[in-house]
């Protein structure tokens, strides 16, 4: 189960109604960083048959079947924190993550 925030669903809908098309987004991990993987989020304008695909308060969120191994649980969120923003990851299948916050392990 992949839940959204509601002010993540609004970040959502605004930046799919600016792009002017979308079905919402995709949520996956890459190896990346100094603790092995990170979090990837893209616009889906087309799902893939083999997507499970997640509707949270109005957002739809499509995951594959290998990166929901490690996002089965997580809840996305926005934040903003002075000058900076963005998306959110509250997963609680992480283990660790490293100090610059870019990576995480399971």
């Amino acid at each position: 189960m992949i839940k959204v925030t509601r002010v993540a669903a609004e970040r959502i809908r605004r930046y799919l109604e600016s792009r002017g098309k979308g079905k919402g987004i995709r949520l996956g991990v890459r190896t990346a960083g100094c603790s092995g993987m990170a979090y990837v989020m893209e616009f889906v304008d087309h799902e893939n048959a083999e997507d499970y695909m997640y509707e949270s308060n109005g957002a739809k969120v499509f995951v594959d079947p290998k990166s929901l191994v490690y996002l089965d649980g997580v809840t996305v969120d926005y934040q903003k924190n002075g000058l900076n923003e963005g998306f959110e990851f509250i997963n609680p299948n992480e283990k660790n993550r490293c100090g610059c916050g870019e990576s995480f392990h399971v």
